[in-house]
């Protein structure tokens, strides 16, 4: 659901329901909002009610904000549909991880992740797939808007249809009021510093990427005239190649180093992103896009914020078609350059016993997408 949502949203807004660039911009970053402020306390409340209930929350919510798009095109309730998308991608974010940590132990927990990475990203590729459906649903007589609205109908009632498989998840018996914030603060001593140069290089990225990446379908349409039908697959397969980077990451981070992968892998993604918007064509440019997405997830895919969204689609609706993919350039580039000085000395454990300086392991955990 979440990989339909961020492929179509974007051009399903301003083309079917009729709002403009700029409040389909303000969608999107509420719905980023939302994720970011209910986190926390949806994280808090799955400790103490429960990761499953949660899970079936996120669940819920997601689906019946397919549904909500679908059938309303009231700025309001627009807004207030994107509110609870972000919730349930939350309770998504802070109980499926956790379940699958659970579940899989210490001895296989590194699979686990690269397992539920490489399956979230498969499970994203056949959201933008799906897209394709309208063509089918048009033979059937419907209109363009009517085909969208009935597949947005649809997919949001597939995903309440499955709530039974989720109530089939055993969890793990947890006392009442425990959580996992324990009383010592938020970040360990020993890695705070190390967690905060992460967090600052991880925000200069997630603001580039979201001043396009939300926004392809609607960019490709407004670039070249192509609609969510032939776009959607394309950044479907993206998201296939980058299921494939999940697991030729670690091949690549034992030969050159992590630090060393990441640097290489996505300051090349940033070269294939500045061509992007003088790509003549349509062909050309969804190449180029699709090497950028391989690229930057093959060292570390990154999880990434959609809070910019809302300029990158003011600039779009206002023709400055290459502007968004611009300033993503300078915000990749500082981030890559401050990311090297950083963690240039750092080594993981496996890299090198010697080092004074291990770079946290959890810090990757939590850098591999769910999107």
């Amino acid at each position: 659901m979440f990989g339909f949502i961020y492929t179509d949203l974007s051009f399903f807004l301003p083309k079917v329901q009729g709002l403009s660039n700029f409040w389909m911009g303000v969608t999107i970053g509420v719905m980023a909002i939302s994720l970011v402020l209910a986190s926390f306390p949806l994280g808090i409340l799955a400790d103490r009610y429960g990761r499953r209930r949660m899970l079936i929350l996120g669940n819920a919510a997601a689906s019946l904000s397919l549904i909500g798009f679908a059938l309303t095109a009231n700025l309001a309730l627009v807004l207030l549909v994107a509110a609870v998308e972000g919730i349930g991608e939350a309770a998504f974010a802070v109980s499926g991880s956790a379940l699958l940590a659970d579940k899989a132990g210490d001895e296989k927990r590194t699979l686990a992740f690269s397992l539920i990475a490489f399956l979230g990203w498969i499970a994203g590729a056949l959201g933008g797939f799906a897209v394709s459906s309208v063509i089918p649903l048009q033979s059937l007589g419907l209109n363009v808007a009517q085909a969208h609205v009935a597949l947005y109908l649809i997919v949001g009632l597939l995903g309440l249809s499955v709530t039974p498989l989720i109530l089939r998840i055993t969890e793990t018996p947890r006392h009442s009021g425990e959580t996992q914030l324990g009383t010592r603060g938020f970040l360990p001593r020993k890695s705070a510093r190390v967690l905060i140069r992460f967090s600052t290089y991880s925000v200069m990225i997630a603001v580039g990427a979201g001043l396009f990446v939300p926004l392809m379908a609607n960019w490709f349409f407004h670039a070249y005239g192509v609609t969510d039908e032939v776009s959607a697959p394309v950044l479907g397969f993206s998201s296939i190649l980058t299921a494939v980077a999940v697991f030729l990451s670690p091949k690549l981070a034992s030969k050159f180093g992590l630090i060393q992968a990441i640097v290489m892998s996505q300051g090349l993604s940033t070269v294939f992103m500045a061509v992007v918007p003088i790509s003549p064509t349509f062909g050309i440019a969804a190449s180029v896009y699709t090497v950028r997405v391989f690229l930057m997830n093959l060292s570390n895919p990154l999880s990434q914020s959609a809070l910019s969204s809302t300029v990158g689609a003011i600039w779009i609706g206002l023709g400055l078609l290459a502007l968004p993919f611009y300033v993503a350039t300078v915000l990749y580039v500082s981030a890559i350059v401050s990311f090297w000085f950083l963690f240039k000395n750092t080594r993981l454990p496996e890299e090198s016993r010697e080092t004074s300086r291990p770079l946290v392991s959890s810090i990757e955990e939590e850098s591999v997408a769910t999107v």
